[in-house]
């Protein structure tokens, strides 16, 4: 069984690094490993990048093995220099706590915690740094450390060799990381950091150091981050806004939509590393798409599966809908109240309270027209829909019967839509 994990993590291209991978593969033979991957809260939402870690960290528990996440509460204060092109803004405790109240529940969508000593664990590094004074920490872990060892990690010589250089806070941040290392292998036997492949350098120096403290072995898996063709991570909607995790940033709709964008080579890589779905149902999916990918079904079964997986499958299916229903020619009169939810987190939405009212009159009420004889001209146009019927006569009145959940859908031209709700 844990064998397969490898190989199954190998196949879907999750393995970038690892510090041994023969003796990490008999390690996994052995029995069940505690592992742990860390998340800073530096806002109050994980991201697409954060997938893959949440994901992986699940594979290794269904494959019976202890996971250990850490939000790093501690290490959230300094910030990884990783990937950073500036120093990040240092977040003071109410704005790390305000952050952890989110993030601690997006964690437990993917991982079963429990109290048992062989269950997986939430842990905040604050708990076992806030009482470590400077002078202790360079004693019995700086000495450990050689400048060399971390001016040779890519995160540090990349800042260091553009215009703003590396602060001394973020320099220190892969010792706090290492120590983490340390104190979760001494304290709960961990013995696998998994991360980004932008972590190894600070993840192969808490192996290091665990060594050299505890002459424990310990070791490293890293994956490739999630990038596109070009080189550009994934984590951007076709609107510039940030993949993330949480409903309250991002609305279902708006994370489905990022990923219908997917590119169609990236299909396979992005089905098997961002769902549980089989290597062999991954390549159906993909030799289907590629007979016909003008119906990009490949798209739209990526996005519904992470969607499932985030947010659940009722809004799945509404995100799916809404979808449908501006970009697909979806059936407005058989859409759920759900779709219609969403498509208001969306959409200019106005509150009508005449059930009869012209629809000129609220055309211009809902900006869709500067004036009743503009909204004239667009209906004689044949420009203005409602609730999916074109409108053909200037003096036509709302429909008397609404869509789910007492909504009507306007449109008028190609692109300019409006949902009107009727007051309860």
């Amino acid at each position: 069984m844990t064998v397969n994990l490898l190989e199954d993590l190998d196949a879907r291209g999750l393995i970038h690094d690892t510090t041994d991978r023969a003796a990490l593969a008999a390690r996994l033979a052995e029995g069940p490993i505690t592992l742990y991957y860390g998340c800073d809260p530096t806002a109050d939402s994980l991201h697409a990048g954060n997938l893959i870690g949440l994901l992986t960290a699940r594979r290794f528990q269904l494959a019976g093995h202890k996971p250990i996440m850490l939000a790093g509460g501690a290490t959230g204060m300094i910030g990884d220099p990783s990937g950073r092109s500036s120093e990040r803004n240092l977040l003071d405790d109410d704005a790390l706590a305000h952050n952890l109240s989110y993030l601690v529940p997006q964690l437990e969508q993917f991982i079963e915690f429990g109290s048992g000593s062989d269950q997986a664990k939430l842990v905040d590094n604050r708990a076992w740094t806030v009482g470590v004074s400077i002078l202790s920490f360079l004693r019995d872990v700086g000495k450990h450390v050689t400048v060399n060892q971390m001016l040779a990690k890519e995160s540090v010589k990349g800042r260091l060799n553009d215009g703003d250089g590396l602060s001394y806070t973020e320099f220190s941040y892969m010792l706090l990381q290492a120590y983490d290392y340390l104190w979760l292998a001494e304290n709960e036997g961990c013995e696998l950091q998994i991360g980004g492949s932008d972590q190894w350098g600070n993840i192969v120096l808490g192996v290091d150091l665990i060594r050299r403290k505890l002459a424990h072995k310990a070791h490293a898996l890293t994956w490739p981050l999630l990038t596109k063709r070009d080189g550009t991570k994934y984590g951007k909607t076709a609107g510039g806004e940030t993949m993330w995790l949480g409903a309250h940033r991002l609305s279902p709709y708006g994370f489905y939509q990022g990923w219908i964008g997917a590119e169609d080579e990236d299909l396979r890589k992005l089905l098997l590393q961002l769902t549980f779905l089989s290597v062999a149902e991954v390549t159906e999916i993909v030799a289907e798409h590629d007979a016909a990918p003008e119906r990009r079904s490949g798209q739209r079964r990526l996005a519904a599966e992470i969607t499932t997986l985030l947010h659940g499958a009722n809004a799945a299916r509404g995100a799916e809908e809404a979808s449908s229903l501006l970009f697909g020619g979806g059936d407005v009169t058989t859409a759920s109240a759900d779709a219609f939810e969403q498509l208001a987190s969306e959409l200019p939405v106005t509150v009508v309270t005449t059930t009869d009212a012209l629809v000129v009159d609220t055309l211009v009420e809902a900006g869709l027209a500067s004036s009743r004889g503009d909204a004239r001209r667009a209906i004689t146009e044949g420009g203005v829909y409602v609730d999916g019927h074109r409108v053909t006569d200037a003096d036509a009145r709302l429909p008397v019967q609404a869509l789910a959940g007492g909504h009507h859908l306007l449109r008028r031209g190609k692109k300019r839509w409006h949902l009107l709700k009727r007051a309860t």
